[in-house]
């Protein structure tokens, strides 16, 4: 019953989202749901809810949005993202370019902040051409394509340790489905931009990618902070905050207005709520009745964990389901990176669907649509890419 009881969790989301409630009020809507159905108590509630304030895993994803949003007031106050735009096109000239390449590149910081950023280089680059929908699908899409593979996010690094899988065989077996992300998000929408701006070809690409240098120097200071240097995002973000306010020379005055302006409190109500939500579901214990569940599936093994991977990925993220599965796969197979590969994009295609996925949230609060909009969008492509890293998979096995 317990995974009948999380389905009408889901369900009860889905409906407010349907009637066109604010998102805040589905979240709400599901916690309610989950409370009655699992019979949490009030006391167990505030409980995790009090475990979310408390915990700096979770509240680090708070403070660095907020700190994202005030070096993105910071840059808008120095047309930093205008001029980096006007520097990729004459770099490319080439709008589809903009839109794909900037969010990858920035997908490289593990924040759901930088969301927002790449939301302001897709928009510029797709105005006129695609709506707030396919806006959104655009950002959210290749902006998480990094996520799938480099051994700065999470669940690649804690996938590796748990299968034994070294990254140096890893990554490279990533290479075919990160180029088949790329393709799926540029097929249905990029085609429709077209590829030239409406500027003049450059007539000096090495200044124009010298100005491009010394425009998006924050967001390459923050990659630098975390990859070479080993910070977490948090203290990374101060550290450039502090350079970037010496650059360009802000006054004290202009600091603290951005302080009020940065923050923006129906996008960390939702991101709140949607880390309180992943704790009620990960105090039910329904995850573990999952792979009992697939088990009397008359379908292969590997198919079986695909599922566990995709169905968890949705219910509780990324993490939770490597964590609970991956041991259990590994044991149940004699398997090898073929398998990590495949357990690794069926749980990045669920990110892309899961609604405690809170960069969807993000992504959703800044194109002004649902986010049960934004699902439906990237449903098809999350499916067609599973469906190719099936095949994939075996087509590895034979050599």
């Amino acid at each position: 019953m317990h995974l009948v009881y999380l389905a009408l969790t889901f369900l009860a989301m889905v409906v407010l989202l349907a009637f066109k409630r604010p998102l805040y009020q589905a979240i709400l809507g599901g916690l309610l749901v989950a409370a009655a159905l699992f019979r949490i108590s009030p006391m167990v509630i505030l409980e995790r809810v009090g475990g979310v304030l408390t915990s700096w895993e979770s509240m680090s994803v708070l403070v660095s949005m907020y700190l994202i949003s005030y070096l993105q007031r910071m840059l808008d106050a120095r047309n930093q993202m205008k001029m980096a735009q006007a520097d990729l096109n004459g770099i490319f000239h080439n709008r589809r370019i903009n839109a794909t390449a900037t969010p990858m590149f920035i997908g490289m910081l593990p924040s759901a902040a930088a969301m927002l950023l790449c939301g302001d280089i897709v928009k510029d680059s797709t105005d006129g051409y695609l709506d707030r929908k396919e806006q959104a699908v655009v950002t959210s899409w290749f902006r998480h394509i990094p996520e799938s593979v480099l051994p700065t996010y999470p669940g690649v690094l804690l996938m590796a340790s748990l299968s034994g899988i070294e990254l140096s065989r890893f990554i490279p077996a990533m290479i075919v489905p990160v180029a088949v992300l790329a393709l799926l998000g540029y097929a249905p929408f990029l085609r429709k931009i077209p590829k030239e701006p409406e500027t003049p070809v450059s007539s000096d690409k090495k200044r124009d990618a010298l100005n491009l240098l010394k425009h998006v120097w924050t967001l390459v200071a923050i990659l630098i902070l975390i990859l070479a240097a080993g910070l977490s995002v948090v203290p990374a973000l101060l550290i450039v905050i502090v350079a970037a306010a010496i650059v360009y020379r802000f006054m004290p005055g202009d600091m603290g207005r951005m302080v009020i302006s940065a923050f923006e409190p129906r996008l960390i109500v939702n991101t709140f709520l949607v880390l309180v939500l992943r704790e009620l579901i990960s105090y039910t214990g329904v995850l573990q009745l999952l792979p009992e569940a697939l088990s009397t599936l008359p379908i292969p093994t590997y198919l079986i964990f695909a599922i566990l991977f995709f169905l968890g990925g949705i219910v509780s993220g990324n993490t939770g389901i490597i964590a609970l599965g991956t041991p259990l796969a590994f044991a149940a197979m004699d398997a090898g990176v073929e398998l990590m590969v495949l357990l690794m994009c069926m749980c990045h295609a669920a990110s892309q669907i899961s609604p405690v996925h809170v960069c969807l949230v993000v992504a959703s609060e800044y194109y002004n649509i649902s986010l049960g909009e934004l699902v439906r969008k990237t449903l098809p492509l999350a499916l067609a890419f599973c469906i190719l890293m099936i095949g994939y998979y075996n087509l590895l096995l034979l050599f």
